[in-house]
């Protein structure tokens, strides 16, 4: 069983303004709404490419009714806690983001979210992606694995910087930092596969069973548990949006390794994913999947 834990989770509402003129009344030419965060994203995805998850996280208010309501629409399991406040809005309003902070989370709220976790079994998947909402502490990963170390769970962290670099020692079974992420981590910039498959050791090094680093338009490296090195390229395409793409990458790569546990494959499959969602709008079908799939 694979289950998502989207900490921080949004309602996204996109605007398109001709000349915008700040201090002025503005009309929009173009709107659409979006539910998501990273994890719920993952579940989605494995959705479409018919795995089921249970999506879990912290929900609240109309918005967080409405962000539930979507997802069980689309077939998705939601195990979310309610919690006071509404789930936060992110106006992203031509080339601009205004992100809400999102509600409050309590003590109570986060002994509500251990006693989920605890139904989750040895071998299943738990992914943590995202950022985490300032009213919790940012080592808040690192507390998950630490509670769960001995009950065998394969998890699956994308986060940035410390977020990610803290589960390390708890050898998570995959990480997915981007190239900019792993960059920021150790203060260089990445621009190519040599480059990124060293800094990729260093993680692999550091703990992590599963190392995938995924470089935009070019393509993905990985290092797997054995030490092996894999290399995909990214087929051409016109960029639509990038939005979810990484999140894709995830659910291909664990879609693949429950069909057949091969790393390769699954590399392959993953980068297909994110290259699928970022020439669509919005997240990938399967059938562009494995098109895009088809051309590697």
């Amino acid at each position: 069983m694979i289950y998502t834990l989207t900490l921080n989770p949004a309602v996204d509402y996109y605007i398109t303004v001709d000349d915008f003129t700040s201090g002025a009344v503005n009309r929009t030419q173009n709107e659409k709404i979006s539910f998501g965060g990273k994890g719920i994203n993952v579940s989605l995805v494995l959705k479409k490419l018919g795995i089921n998850s249970t999506a879990l996280g912290f929900v609240g208010g109309f918005t967080g009714d409405a962000l539930e309501n979507h997802l069980i629409q689309k077939g998705i399991d939601c195990d979310f806690i309610k919690v006071a406040g509404n789930t936060r809005i992110n106006v992203k309003l031509n080339d601009t983001d205004i992100n809400a902070n999102g509600p409050e989370i309590t003590h109570n709220d986060i002994e509500k979210l251990y006693k989920k976790l605890d139904n989750i079994k040895k071998d299943d998947f738990l992914v943590l992606s995202g950022s985490v909402p300032k009213s919790l502490s940012q080592d808040i990963y690192k507390s998950i694995l630490e509670h769960f170390k001995d009950k065998g769970i394969n998890f699956v962290v994308d986060a940035e910087k410390n977020l990610l670099l803290d589960t390390l020692k708890y050898s998570p079974f995959l990480i997915k930092p981007n190239h900019h992420e792993l960059g920021e981590i150790f203060e260089t910039e990445i621009t190519d596969f040599k480059s990124a498959v060293m800094y990729a050791g260093k993680m692999h090094n550091m703990g992590a069973q599963n190392v995938m680093v995924t470089l935009a338009e070019k393509g993905a490296v990985l290092i797997d548990e054995n030490s092996n090195i894999h290399i995909a390229t990214a087929p051409k395409g016109e960029v639509i949006s990038a939005v979810g793409s990484g999140d894709s990458a995830i659910a291909a790569f664990l879609a693949q390794y429950l069909n057949d546990g091969d790393y390769k494959n699954c590399l392959k499959y993953a980068v297909a994913a994110g290259s699928a969602t970022a020439f669509s709008d919005g997240l990938a079908t399967k059938e562009k999947i494995e098109e895009i799939k088809k051309q590697g």
